[in-house]
């Protein structure tokens, strides 16, 4: 019998590490070539896991909930095969090669470029390298390495693995290459477990009994859930939300007596415009304010200190789902009529719900609106989805009497349908003159839906 490692592959650009979120075998379980391992979400989306092997499972990387870094062991599958055993090599280094070995120079090339990159002058005078390394070629002024030893000069691997050291914090020069000479996520794995005991400052014995005391429940406490996946995405970005951005709330009364009569007139024509929600009109007047108000439409990298405003309106529409809140993106929403975006937000609440939204599609926004419908409150103040600078949330519709002018220079009493509009900002970037200002402009833009018919 063999033992196959199947390593977490690397499942996108600049990704270090997936949370596990679920499994579909344990150990003991008989698994097929191409069978479901396990479900791995990322900060951009969930990728399921297959084998590439039939076996036996015998080892598993950790529960659910647990993080695993790209190129670390993910299962371990006894097979029918040779009594060595195998294992998954890290897919971007197998890549690398077959890059690498399509276009092999000469191994007198390689050491050339090799000696030059390492040596004081290279520095000093620059020299033309050969553009790709063949793994098989031998370095015969390099002398072996010892254990532990790094090598000298630049170097090689693949973009995914230079993504995840500069994350770590690690200069792969520090790291000791494989027998082919390309650093792989394994190599970096055994880096950073031969040097996490230094890399951890020890810290007072209080301190430590403190940080790992559980908390204990109270009693008739019930189900205990832990916060894994989705959920655990979105406990992440708000509290990191809340911690760097200085919020603050404004909201406005409208009247949407004339937008409610039109949007029904609208639906109830019998053509074969898709139904109309209050959504389409409220993101249409917001597309025709925003040039005026540039700073609300923007994103700030706070530790690069730069505010990027955009001309485009990429909406984020924040989606209740049955994993948790997400938010479906639609892209140049100031493009869109009426219908098109009443047919997108259907598509994209589907996709969100469904679990078939596209990463592209869930990421990117410059702006979010929020609405909870009829359970919209009367006033609510919304978390800012970082790295955005503002948050848009329209409140629960409601009937009550109030003064309209009589068209004789006086008023009169009516019932007439009012809408809360709630807008949180950052502080750092918008201020509060000019969000009180946005919402009036969107104010009399909904408060006159035939204008939002127009252009």
């Amino acid at each position: 019998m063999g033992r196959y490692t199947f390593r977490l592959p690397d499942i996108g650009e600049g990704i270090a590490e997936a949370e596990i979120v679920a499994w579909h075998v344990k150990v003991g379980d008989r698994i097929e070539e191409d069978g479901r391992l396990a479900d791995m979400m990322t900060d951009k989306a969930t990728v399921e896991m297959e084998s590439p092997v039939s076996g036996i499972v015998r080892e598993v990387a950790g529960e659910v909930g647990e993080v695993v870094a790209i190129g670390a062991p993910l299962v371990v599958i006894e097979t029918e095969g040779g009594e060595e055993e195998a294992e998954a090599p890290a897919p971007e280094a197998e890549e690398v090669k077959e890059r690498i070995e399509a276009e092999t120079p000469d191994a007198a090339d390689v050491e050339r470029a090799v000696e030059a990159e390492a040596s004081p002058s290279a520095r000093a005078e620059p020299v033309e390298a050969p553009s790709r390394f063949s793994a098989s070629s031998p370095r015969k002024s390099s002398p072996p390495t010892g254990a532990g030893q790094a090598r000298a000069g630049k170097a090689l691997a693949a973009p995914a693995v230079r993504a995840r050291a500069r994350a770590l914090g690690v200069d792969l020069s520090s790291v000791r290459a494989g027998p082919d000479g390309i650093v792989s996520h394994a190599d970096l794995d055994a880096y950073l477990t031969s040097r996490a005991p230094a890399a951890t400052p020890e810290k007072p014995p209080a301190k430590q009994a403190e940080e790992k005391r559980p908390v204990e429940p109270l009693p008739g406490a019930g189900e205990q859930v832990k916060v894994i996946g989705l959920r655990r995405r979105i406990a992440e970005n708000m509290a990191a939300s809340k911690r760097h951005i200085p919020h603050f709330s404004y909201v406005e009364e409208c009247d949407v007596t004339a937008l409610e009569e039109l949007r029904a007139r609208l639906n109830g024509d019998g053509g074969d415009r898709p139904k109309l929600t209050l959504l389409p009109f409220l993101i249409t007047a917001i597309c025709r304010a925003l040039p005026d108000f540039p700073m609300i439409n923007a994103r700030f990298d706070d530790e690069a200190g730069v505010v990027t405003r955009y001309t485009s309106v990429y909406l984020g529409v924040a989606t209740q789902t049955d994993a948790g809140l997400m938010v479906p993106v639609i892209h140049d929403a100031q493009e869109k009529s009426l219908s098109q975006l009443a047919i997108e937000i259907a598509r994209l609440a589907a996709a969100a719900r469904d679990g078939t939204a596209k990463s592209e599609e869930l990421s990117g926004s410059t702006l979010t609106i929020t609405s909870l419908g009829p359970l919209g409150g009367i006033a609510t103040t919304p978390v800012i989805n970082r790295p955005e600078v503002a948050i848009i949330g329209p409140n629960r519709i409601v009937e009550r009497p109030a003064y309209v002018p009589d068209g004789a220079g006086g008023e009169r009493l009516e019932k007439r349908k009012l809408m809360n509009i709630s807008i949180s900002c950052d502080h750092r970037v918008v201020d509060g003159w000019d969000a009180a200002r946005f919402v009036q402009a969107v104010k009399k833009l909904i408060e006159a839906p035939f204008t939002l018919l127009a252009g």
